[in-house]
């Protein structure tokens, strides 16, 4: 008997944790990331509207023109602000890329690229 009052709450639970989420869910801002070049990249995505080391996208690869969703956190103006970076995936010849603080709206896209020699000293 446990088993079954045990799977109908689950039941009952259920669409009240759904509606929960999808309320919650409205409130952030959507940004597509776009690699607009044809090398595959790997990609991580900061929201720096949570704070400097907020990864939402962590080492993605992703393919010569290819777009990812992301969710991100709005500041009180309603936008978010994100930094990147990216580095093709050529081990003979690499390729870095990076930007700082971009604001962007709810439904922006974000394009991503490789433009520059990777910095090897540290």
């Amino acid at each position: 008997m446990h088993h079954h009052t045990a799977n109908i709450t689950a039941l009952i639970a259920a669409p009240l944790i759904l509606a929960a989420a999808s309320a919650f869910g409205g409130e952030g801002v959507e940004v597509n990331v776009t690699n607009d070049g044809t090398e595959d990249l790997i990609v991580t995505v900061y929201d720096d509207s949570i704070g400097p080391n907020a990864v939402v996208l962590a080492h993605a690869h992703i393919n010569g023109f290819t777009t990812v969703p992301v969710s991100l956190s709005p500041n009180a103006s309603g936008h978010a602000h994100v930094s990147w970076t990216a580095i093709s995936t050529d081990a003979n010849f690499r390729k870095c890329g990076h930007a700082d603080s971009v604001e962007l709206g709810d439904s922006a896209s974000l394009t991503v690229h490789v433009d520059s020699t990777c910095n090897t000293s540290g």
